[in-house]
């Protein structure tokens, strides 16, 4: 499994602390296979890197949707087993984006060990144009108001050299992309899905079946959604950086 260029050098108890958890959970997701096992080191001391960090995130998004933990095993034996830290992340920034708002307010030191590091009012301002959170009002007792789905992410792409403004664009086009395919998608179940079903709620196999489609489509379609999104990049950056 990959760990990004961070060596694991977690022990299980700073894992649990920083995730959030208890020891016990994850020798819990171990044994599970929800979660890869720790390098041993000397003294066979097991290790935790970053990728074992975003991997409990995005299990404990995936039960924030409703999962149980057969279908989260099932979900994770679908993802390659060399995602990186950041590639999980992106995953569960996906995920997250199903969930209600899942906002909170938080004090700076609390912003900040949420986020895994301190934060200069410059890695504040990217972090709001990224959408991550909002500065408080009174900005000398108010809370930040912070998406945590997005905030570890948000954090990683802090060491990302890309301009303000950038940020600022890429997030329009985003914004601007997904909620048209969010509306064509969800037409399209509409018409297609939900219409028929209508007409034969009195069939019980048939009930049956479009239950356990609602519970995983969403999964589903945000693993198609990233995997197209992923070809699509790779052939066009391939087009506008290889030269003749």
């Amino acid at each position: 499994m990959a760990t990004g260029t961070e060596e694991p050098t977690l022990t299980v108890d700073e894992l649990a602390a920083r995730a959030g958890v208890t020891v016990r959970t994850v020798r819990f997701y171990g044994t599970r296979g929800l979660l890869p096992p720790p390098v041993i080191g000397p003294r066979r001391v097991g290790h935790y890197g970053p990728a074992h960090l975003s991997r409990l995130a995005l299990i404990e998004e995936l039960q924030r949707q409703g999962m149980t933990l057969s279908a989260i095993e099932r979900y994770l034996e679908q993802l390659p087993p060399d995602l990186s830290a950041h590639d999980l992340a992106i995953h569960r920034a996906l995920v997250a984006s199903w969930a209600p708002d899942a906002a909170e307010d938080m004090g700076r030191a609390e912003l900040e060990r949420r986020a895994g590091r301190a934060l200069t009012e410059a890695d504040v301002d990217r972090l709001a144009a990224m959408g991550v959170l909002e500065r408080p009002a009174d900005a000398d007792a108010g809370a930040y108001r912070v998406d945590v789905g997005l905030l570890r992410l948000g954090a990683e792409l802090l060491d990302v050299p890309i301009a303000h403004e950038t940020i600022l664009a890429a997030r329009t086009v985003l914004l601007e992309h997904t909620r048209s395919a969010a509306h064509e998608l969800t037409r399209l179940f509409r018409d297609e899905v939900w219409g028929p079903y209508r007409e034969r709620e009195s069939d019980p196999e048939h009930v049956k079946a479009m239950k356990s489609l609602s519970a995983h489509m969403q999964p589903m379609v945000l693993q198609a959604l990233l995997t197209a999104f992923q070809r699509s990049l790779k052939e066009e950056l391939r087009a506008a950086f290889t030269t003749e």
